[in-house]
């Protein structure tokens, strides 16, 4: 039944919760529709395709539960921990683990599911807001004015092309179970006030728990909520502190968890570049922490470009990593102009603490919120990222929805009359809303996967080590499916071009060189590569894709200074290395036993066969190999014995002899 408290000419769906509600549903489905034909993209192999708990199913649950979220994915003890306290988020890998059990590991499956859960969380974001702008705080007394906010807010918020991280990557539902569990909290904690119902507490207190086991964010709720309730609740500070009691109560035992799997000590920061924005390369090759002066600086600058995303969300990209955010000094008039805009927005959220005003409530929440992943309290391991904004919009939406109210009481000469003398504000904020909605569309699309995300990134992002590195490493995965030779080169060559600017930007990072190696490796530019295979090991003498790599390029180095080159000697020096790395591969014992025949050595050529005929017992050409060198060394009976066992295995190996 339409409400009572409407202005003359309110159309009645506008009065329905219930249509309200379904249509703010489909229009959260319909802008992220182009999504489900997307496969995984980035973080996704870290909860999902490359965690091995998550892709046991339901068996894995347990360990997902007892260890850091990205123990599943480096797979060794103490490695999980790139980042200052770890990470402990084990709800939406559950989520992802009960999905590859039941329904396989579907990308449009986890992509679906990311799609449903944003809309219903869109959801409970309009309602709070309806509920906390009703009259009395009950919704079933609404009138025009809470609608209109309600809606105007959450309209702004689905649409924010700021959530894209969140909603595009299936791994950003860690963001959105954090809200939705927020939200619903905070809910029950209103309904508990007219209701008076014990389970409304409980209630809370559960919802408020499964936010915080999906990200640590939720958190910061401990003070919105209370904060909420004196704004609009009409309690008092200790009132409303007693009335978020439930949610106190579920953040100890959250944090009681997280410690006896985490521990309670944050740890040092890393001193890697890549999870760790304040530190920096001297001159002299050395890693220094930032000043005082360049770390200040840069988190001012940073939360400006906070700001500036909420107002205007273009460009977006998915890195922010160093050194796409810069090191900035108070000098530099970009970081006055961010000072001067959080200060404005601290002096507006002061001004209305004593008369409870609207807007000013929205700049806290969205202060509070932003806190816990502004690197003022600790590090969080990158500069900034837009799936950080991902809770705190929904302050910018609230206000938003506050001004458009206020300008059409404005335009009406301080009280609304007629519904229609709000038409020209909704006109604006429609427009507002269609330009977001066209720039999520387009955006989702460039989360079709890593190839696209990446090479598109880069030309937004193009100081960021991370994303130069990330497009060098997808380039040459995508070179070796190409077929045409020339493409194939080029691809290879923009690459290396990529992972030069990742490693002349942070000259430590061993990944990039890794990749570097890779990329010289299939152009067969092999001293290149043995070159990039030593730097990354130099950094970390353990690295062991570098030391695998490394003991493969020098076997195919000596093979190419053997055959092409004729280099003996070079041969033997390359395969020697690449058997003192790996002594298990048969193929480099092999080829130094050619390469010591072709010398003339016969009896080293013998020993180094019969070492490859140890590792690999049945390998016919290894046999015949075996009885051309006794056949040189002059032992025609040995020759004869080893050539009818090779035979014996292969009865073409003498045809192909031949």
């Amino acid at each position: 039944m339409p409400t009572p408290y409407a202005l003359p000419g309110e159309p009645l769906w506008l009065q329905r919760p219930l249509l309200i509600g379904m249509g703010l549903f489909a229009f959260a489905f319909l802008l992220y529709a182009n999504t489900l034909t997307h496969g995984y993209t980035l973080d996704d192999a870290i909860v999902i395709t490359d965690n091995e708990f998550t892709m046991q199913g339901i068996q894995g649950i347990d360990e997902l539960l007892q260890y850091d979220t990205f123990r599943g994915f480096f797979k060794v003890p103490g490695k999980e921990k790139l980042v200052a306290g770890g990470r402990y988020r084990p709800l939406t890998p559950i989520m992802f683990a009960i999905g590859a059990e039941w329904l396989g590991p579907q990308p449009w499956i986890g992509h679906l599911g990311n799609i449903v859960w944003y809309g219903l969380t869109c959801i409970a974001v309009w309602w709070l807001i309806w509920v906390i702008c009703a009259p009395k705080n009950d919704p079933t007394c609404s009138d025009s004015r809470a609608r209109f906010i309600a809606l105007a807010a959450a309209l702004i918020f689905i649409a924010h092309p700021v959530h894209t991280e969140v909603v595009a990557n299936i791994k950003g539902r860690d963001e959105i179970m954090s809200l939705l569990g927020a939200v619903l909290a905070t809910l029950c904690v209103w309904y508990g006030l007219r209701q008076k119902r014990w389970y409304w507490p409980l209630a809370a207190g559960v919802c408020f728990f499964l936010g915080l086991l999906s990200k640590e964010n939720a958190i910061t709720w401990l003070a919105v909520t209370p904060l909420m309730l004196w704004y609009f609740g009409g309690r008092t500070p200790l009132q409303a502190l007693r009335l978020t009691l439930p949610l106190a109560v579920a953040a100890i035992a959250f944090l009681w968890l997280r410690a006896s799997v985490l521990g309670w000590s944050l740890g040092e920061p890393p001193r890697d570049l890549m999870n760790n924005p304040f530190i920096k390369i001297l001159s002299s090759g050395q890693i220094a922490d930032l000043t005082a002066e360049e770390r200040w600086a840069t988190i001012v600058y940073t939360l400006g470009q906070y700001v500036r995303l909420l107002v205007f969300p273009h460009p977006l990209t998915h890195d922010y990593y160093p050194r796409h955010i810069p090191i900035m000094y108070f000098a530099d008039g970009r970081v006055i102009a961010s000072l001067v805009v959080y200060l404005a927005l601290l002096w507006w959220a002061i001004r209305g603490l004593r008369q409870k005003e609207p807007t000013s409530f929205g700049i806290w929440y969205y202060l509070l919120t932003l806190s816990i992943v502004s690197n003022i309290a600790f590090p969080v391991g990158t500069n900034m990222s837009e799936r950080f904004l991902f809770m705190p919009s929904m302050g910018y939406a609230w206000v938003m929805g506050w001004i458009a109210w206020r300008a059409a009481q404005w335009r009406a000469g301080g009280k609304l009359h007629h519904f229609w003398q709000t038409y020209w504000v909704w006109g604006i904020l429609t427009g507002i809303v269609l330009l977001y909605s066209i720039r999520t569309i387009t955006r989702n699309a460039v989360w079709k996967d890593n190839f696209t995300l990446f090479t598109t990134d880069v030309a937004i992002s193009p100081q960021s080590a991370k994303v130069r590195n990330a497009t060098g490493g997808v380039l040459i995965d995508s070179a070796l499916q190409v077929k045409d030779e020339a493409r194939r080169i080029q691809m290879l060559r923009e690459a290396t071009n990529h992972l030069q600017i990742a490693v002349r930007i942070y000259p430590y990072y061993k990944n990039a060189y890794l990749l570097l190696g890779n990329a010289h490796f299939y152009l067969k530019e092999y001293d290149k590569a043995i070159q990039h295979y030593e730097r990354a090991l130099k950094i970390d003498p353990n690295y062991a894709d570098a030391q695998t790599n490394l003991a493969r390029a020098l076997r195919d180095a000596g093979k190419y200074y053997g055959e092409q080159r004729g280099d003996l000697p070079q041969a033997i020096t390359y395969l020697s290395r690449s058997y003192q790395l790996d002594p298990t591969d048969a193929e480099t014992a092999r080829l130094l036993g050619v390469a010591y025949g072709l010398s003339g050595q016969n009896d080293k050529a013998i020993q180094w066969f019969e070492k490859a005929l140890s590792l690999q017992p049945q390998s016919a050409a290894i046999m015949r190999d075996l009885a051309t060198a006794w056949y040189h060394a002059g032992n025609q009976a040995k020759a004869q014995q080893w050539m009818q066992r090779a035979r014996h295995i292969d009865p073409t190996i003498g045809q192909q002899s031949q």
